[in-house]
């Protein structure tokens, strides 16, 4: 079995971007680069906030990637830099990697593939390097920049001790879905379905006659620096345990709203029903929950809460565990659809995500004004399905534009969305773009 990941020799006359990063390697570190590591970022067609509930994803490799220019060393000292100057310079011994979880810095998530990597394969000491990385993934866009970083560290990591699995992209999959929680996929070139306890991807062929536009609505939102994302991941968990209660289950081992429905052995359809049944639309407040669940104030915050949520006082269970099986749905109908090719396929691929996005802005609360406003601008210029994609409060929209509309659609948004505000104009460029399957991870040689 062939050892991965590739290896492919690249002319950089031919390749601005190489070129452009090589020099700026020489010019930071004194020498030459020896490889170059790349990885893609990725678009979520539809299935957002179901991943750590135990459902199923269905995302899509894209052109937009990272990549670093590496140099090896016997060191003993990883050094980093960024070509965006707003990144700061990092080292660090290769026998004291730590990443501090209170303080998130753009260098954490490769020292996260470094260390997985290094886990991974037992390597008892790494091997110094100086790197230099180059993104085109916008940053906090909900197009998995960090995810990206996470896995070319790891392809760095493995070429600098000059290690090769058979399965990396199973490998990577499960190190991106253990040290960085956006992205659980990075590596294919093709839409896929991704199900996770056991992890598996299945390819998904996306309909003829039908084009992906990504927009960024320009408004940028750290999760990792806010409770946003947190909350509603205890939400989930709460809801979990209060209607495996009300169904007489042990809740105390239940975490994830997709394990009650194993536990219950019942349809999603089935699982929305006990949601109308089981749960109040009002949001529940801490008393209620211990009350229901007969633990102490004490026992919610040691047990259930997570650190940066325990100044919630109310928690929306109804409206989250709605979002989250009426989505897993979705996604399950969305790879239906794919499957069968029915001649209104776009169209009834176009009304699921048009459904996906009211539920996240209605129900998961995970939108923003901004992003509202852009998915309905793209709908009036054409799409016949648009909506948020990733985290959410902020970041991008995906939607999808029949192929001889593509053109007027773009000229719309531009004139609509973008052009009456005059830091979202200047960055327009890199804001708005037709995105395809992106190719997989690998390592470039230069030929």
């Amino acid at each position: 079995m062939a050892t991965v990941p590739p290896k492919i020799k690249v002319l950089f006359s031919g390749n601005e971007r190489l070129q452009k990063l090589k020099e700026a390697f020489h010019g930071k570190y004194g020498q030459e680069p020896l490889f170059f590591a790349c990885a893609p970022g990725r678009v979520n067609l539809i299935g957002e906030h179901i991943d750590y509930c135990g459902y199923a994803v269905l995302p899509m490799a894209i052109e937009q990637n990272i990549v670093a220019a590496v140099s090896v060393s016997d060191s003993k000292t990883i050094q980093l830099a960024n070509t965006e100057p707003k990144y700061k310079d990092f080292s660090v011994s290769v026998d004291g990697l730590s990443i501090d979880r209170e303080n998130p810095q753009w260098h954490y998530y490769f020292l996260c593939g470094v260390r997985g990597i290094q886990e991974h394969l037992s390597l008892s000491s790494l091997a110094g390097m100086c790197c230099m990385v180059d993104g085109t993934i916008p940053a906090s866009s909900g197009l998995s920049s960090s995810s990206a970083l996470v896995c070319c560290a790891g392809l760095v990591t493995m070429e600098a001790c000059q290690k090769a699995l058979s399965k990396v992209s199973t490998f990577l999959r499960h190190m991106c879905f253990k040290l960085e929680r956006s992205l659980r996929e990075l590596l294919f070139n093709t839409a896929k379905l991704i199900e996770f306890n056991p992890l598996r991807a299945t390819d998904v062929r996306l309909p003829d006659g039908a084009v992906f536009v990504i927009a960024n609505c320009c408004v940028e939102m750290n999760k990792a620096a806010s409770s946003h994302f947190n909350t509603r991941v205890v939400e989930c968990r709460i809801a979990t345990k209060m209607l495996a209660k009300a169904r007489g289950l042990d809740w105390s081992r239940l975490l994830k709203l997709g394990d009650l429905q194993k536990e219950l052995q019942v349809s999603l359809e089935q699982m929305l029903e006990l949601v109308e049944e089981l749960l109040h639309p009002e949001p529940y407040s801490r008393e209620e929950i211990c009350k229901t669940l007969g633990i102490s104030a004490e026992q919610l915050c040691e047990d259930i809460l997570s650190a940066n949520t325990q100044h919630a006082t109310d928690f929306k269970l109804y409206q989250r565990a709605r979002h989250v099986y009426g989505e897993a749905a979705r996604v399950l109908q969305f790879k239906a659809v794919c499957d069968s090719s029915p001649a209104d396929a776009v169209a009834q691929l176009g009304d699921l995500m048009n459904r996906s996005h009211a539920s996240c802005r209605d129900l998961y609360e995970c939108s923003c004004p901004e992003l509202d406003q852009l998915v309905d601008i793209c709908l009036q210029a054409g799409a016949v399905g648009s909506r948020l994609t990733g985290a959410g409060w902020g970041g991008c929209t995906v939607s999808m534009v029949p192929g001889e509309r593509i053109d007027c659609f773009l000229q719309t948004v531009r004139e609509h969305y973008y052009a009456p505000d005059a830091r979202r104009s200047a960055l327009e460029k890199q804001s708005l773009f037709v995105t395809r399957p992106g190719g997989g991870a690998a390592i470039f040689i230069e030929e």
